[in-house]
Formats: structure tokens, sequence, C-alpha cells
């Protein structure tokens, strides 16, 4: 067994599990190269973790990455739920992540002329059950490899649980917080979780050994003992101090209905978790036979009560799964907020406007074209935060619009602050809330 010298290229770097397993594996004396198409801020910790377009590289572009860094180990933990629009205005194709760049790249380590294992993350469960572009475009990925002749391990991993959440591990803890309960036909389906500390420590045993050693595996990663939804999301309300209170029990209609919400806000470039392919796995739940991974790496998987035990909820972890789904509907307000009050006052309001503003001296030639400009603004602000690529310029762009409002009403018709409806006193409360959401946006 050799010691930890070899060179590891992680691609998703920036994701749940690859961002853990890059920096988990730095501990452990490895040299680790992380990739990503865009690493946030605060993920930039080391001169070798790369802002590389590697999804659209050829297999040439690939074949010189793993030649130039004399790479031993590929760790590939690139993945997209569904097919969309990113936040970076890039799509997201399923079958261009999930299987063609994973054509090009075992063509890219067979041309390197290096002795390279890959390390695939994958997903749990039988062909058989598949029904999302998500789950097919895995599974024709895993033939590839099967098919390829190099040395393989395919990690096929249950519900990951780390210590960040995105996307289905964060709305798990939002159900949690929130006291939500899921249909029954979706809380009572199996749903094996994985520690990511468990993933890290078998890339790691991987990684120590000869590929000519373990040349061809695949494995379930997840905790033998059978275990529902239900259950899990039950564990993290024990770890809020929530298991005694009362919950409330979602419709079933719900749950389809936001899948079909979630796929609209995907096509706007947010990426939320409650997607139409994200209740369809939901719904086939979590299953595997993690004992042959078991028995050949000699690791014991930490069950979900020994996951959330070891460390109790924090108040950080608690605002964060309280405002997770909150997030959405924050958004969403904001945009109804902006678009409608700008077609309100542009096909309804608007003589009233014109007369408003004429009677507090405003010239009559440019009455008509101020109240268009002002209602046109306020649709342009609503459209902005809409799209998740303009969200931050449109939430800056509506509350420097509302102090202009609040400001040049106080000087021009300063008695709008006192009118029985107090229209301008809660544009206040607004910019808090649009303020709010600026500080939310992120998502990693």
């Amino acid at each position: 067994m050799s010691e930890p010298s070899r060179k590891i290229l992680v691609l998703g770097a920036s994701g749940l599990i690859g961002r853990y397993v890059t920096d988990d594996l730095r501990i452990r004396g490895f040299e680790i190269i992380g990739v990503a198409r865009n690493f946030a801020a605060s993920q930039r910790l080391s001169a070798l973790d790369l802002e590389m377009p590697v999804l659209s590289m050829a297999s040439a572009g690939l074949v010189q990455l793993l030649r130039d860094r004399a790479i031993d180990v590929v760790v590939n933990c690139l993945g997209v739920l569904q097919d969309g629009r990113g936040s970076d205005g890039l799509g997201s194709d399923t079958r261009a992540v999930h299987r063609d760049f994973v054509e090009r790249l075992l063509q890219a380590i067979r041309e390197s002329g290096r002795t390279i294992r890959l390390i695939h993350i994958s997903i749990p469960g039988v062909a058989e059950d598949d029904r999302t572009t998500f789950a097919t475009t895995k599974r024709e990925a895993e033939r590839l490899i099967a098919a390829s002749g190099i040395a393989y391990a395919i990690l096929r991993p249950g519900f990951v649980i780390a210590p960040a959440a995105y996307g289905g591990s964060a709305m798990v803890r939002a159900l949690a917080a929130l006291s939500l309960q899921l249909p029954a036909e979706v809380s009572g389906t199996p749903f094996r979780p994985v520690a990511v500390e468990d993933i890290a420590a078998t890339v790691a045993w991987l990684a120590m050994r000869e590929a000519g050693d373990v040349a061809a595996v695949s494995w379930d990663l997840m905790q033998p003992q059978q275990i529902s939804l239900d259950g899990v999301i039950g564990q993290f309300r024990l770890a809020f101090g929530m298991a005694k209170w009362p919950r409330i029990a979602m419709p079933a209609f719900l749950l389809d209905l936001g899948g079909r919400c979630g796929d609209l806000a995907n096509s706007l470039g947010w990426m939320p978790p409650m997607r139409s392919n994200a209740v369809a796995e939901l719904r086939r739940g979590v299953t595997g036979d993690p004992m042959p991974w078991m028995q050949a790496t000699g690791i014991i998987p930490k069950t979900i009560a020994q996951v959330t035990g070891q460390r109790r909820a924090t108040i950080q972890d608690k605002w964060f799964a309280r405002l997770f789904l909150i997030k959405a509907l924050i958004i969403a307000s904001l945009v109804l907020f902006w678009v409608a009050s700008g077609f309100i006052a542009l096909l309804i309001s608007f003589p009233a406007t014109k007369a408003i503003l004429a009677s507090h001296g405003f010239p009559r030639a440019i009455v008509a074209p101020f109240a268009a400009l002002t209602s046109m603004m306020d649709i342009g602000v609503g459209v902005l935060i809409a799209f998740r690529r303009t969200s931050a310029l449109g939430l800056i762009a509506g509350i420097v619009l509302s102090l202009s409002y609040m400001v040049g009403t106080a000087i021009l018709t300063p008695d709008l602050w006192i009118e029985p409806l107090g229209a301008l006193v809660k544009t206040g409360p607004a910019i808090v809330l649009m303020l709010v959401a600026l500080l939310m946006l992120d998502n990693r």
C-alpha cells in the first residue's frame, strides 16, 4: 500500500461531495487539484483549485490536463439534477454532463499514457427503476465506464449528509425545521443516508491502493440499517430540538405543484431543490446493498442518528433550515410586488397617477411620460429580480428606486406620507425585505 503521495484530480470540486472530498484528502496528505466551472469566493483557499470549463473541453484538452498535472486518480463528482439554465447563464444538460463528458474523460485517460484510476460518483438503485433523464444518463455513464477497460470504482452514495447543505440535503433540513410532513406516498419510501466523511474515507482508501489491486468495483455507499424519508427528517427534527412539535401535513398535490414551480424557476436560472426530477427521485427512494463496500474496505458507515447526534444543531443551522424554503417565497413575492405595482400604475391607475402629479405642480407636458417611466422602471426591477443572473442587480435597483421615491415624495409631495392607506410608510419594510433577499442570494 502506497503512502499518500498520489496526485488526485477532483472534478466538481465546488459541490457538496466534491468540496468535502477535496478538503478531506488534502488533510490526509494527498496532493489534490480541484476543478470546477466556478468557485465561491469562500472556497478559493488553495492555488490548486482551478476554475476551468472542463465540461466543454475536448478529449485532447483533458489528455493535456492529465499529463501536465501527472494525475494518478480522477474523482468525478460532476452532476446535474435536471436540464436547465444555471445562474451563470450557461445551460445544464444531463446527457452532456453525465454521459458525453464521461465518454471524453474515458478516452482521455486511455490516451494519457498513464495508469489512472477513475473514481466515479453515481446514484444508487437499479436501472429498471430509472424514470428520469438524470437517472438514465447516470446509468449510461456507468455502462461506459464498465466497458472502458480502465481501472475504476463506481461509488453510489445514498442520501448524503454533510456539514454543508445544498439542494436536496438543504430541503430535508427545511422540512424538519418547518415541521412539514410529506404525503404518505413519499414519506414512507426507503431513504438510506451516508455521511460525507464515509465517502471521503472510501476515496482515500482507493487512492492508497494500486490500480491493479482494486481494478473494477461498483459499491453502494449507505448505512445498512433500513430507514424511511420520514425517519431521516425525524432525526433532523430531533437535532433541531423539535421532535415534540406538531407537524403540518402537506397535501399530495402540493408536491407536484412545487415540482412544476421549481421547473419554472429553473428556466429562469435558479437551482431550486424541488423540481419534477427531484419529486420523481423522492418517490423512488434510496436503496442499495452496502455490504460489499463495507467488507472490502472495512469501513463501518455512520448511521444518521450518529451523524446528527454527534453535533447538535447550532443557531446557524436552525436559521438556515427555517429560511431555506422561505427564500423562494421572498423572491417570488418581490417579483410579484414590483411587476404588479408597475402594471397597475400603467394600465389601471394611470389617470389617477397623472392627476396626483398634476395637482402637485408637475408640468402637464411631463406628467404622462414621468408616470409611464416610473411604471416601466417598477416592471423592469421585477423582471431583473426574477432571473437569477440579474437578481442582485434588480434588488439593488429596487432598493435605490424605493429610497428615491421616499425622498422625492418627501420633497415634492410630503402630504402623501400621511395618506390614509400609508403606502409610502410601507415602502420601508419592502426595502428591508429586498435587503434580506440580497443577503440570502448565495447558494454555496
